[in-house]
């Protein structure tokens, strides 16, 4: 008689649910560390993202994130305060700033500096009104 193979089994569901919360994270901590060059692309949300996504996949990696001297501060004020340094808002403000000058020295339409300024001043506005945190 012939021997029946059993069906494949399938991994566990928690298995899946590490590998897809790992691989936000990785996205979401390559995008924050492209941000970290590319000032059009914000870091400090993707870095928030991850940590968040490997806190679910990866506790090693959350607290290489926590640990981190540069991501570990910005992570704390924001799960203990909802705070965004002062330094940190300086920053992103100017270079959300310095991206729509580039765009209106560059001739980009003005349909589009109208949305792009929407979308900064509405971006800007979030980053200003949270907390400045006990830092």
């Amino acid at each position: 008689m012939a021997q029946e193979t059993p069906p494949p089994q399938k991994p566990p569901r928690h298995a899946i649910a590490r590998v897809a919360w790992n691989t936000l994270g990785a996205v979401a901590l390559l995008l924050g560390l492209i941000g970290v060059v590319l000032p059009v692309l914000p870091t400090t949300p993707f870095v928030l993202v991850a940590a968040f996504a490997f806190s679910k996949g990866s506790p090693r990696m959350r607290r290489w994130l926590t640990d981190h001297a540069i991501f570990g501060p910005l992570i704390a004020d924001w799960e203990a305060h909802g705070a965004i340094a002062r330094p940190i808002k300086r920053l992103a403000c100017s270079i959300m700033g310095g991206v729509f000058l580039i765009s209106v020295i560059a001739g980009v339409p003005v349909k589009v500096l109208v949305i792009q300024a929407i979308c900064l001043g509405g971006a800007a506005a979030y980053v200003l009104t949270r907390p400045d945190g006990p830092r």
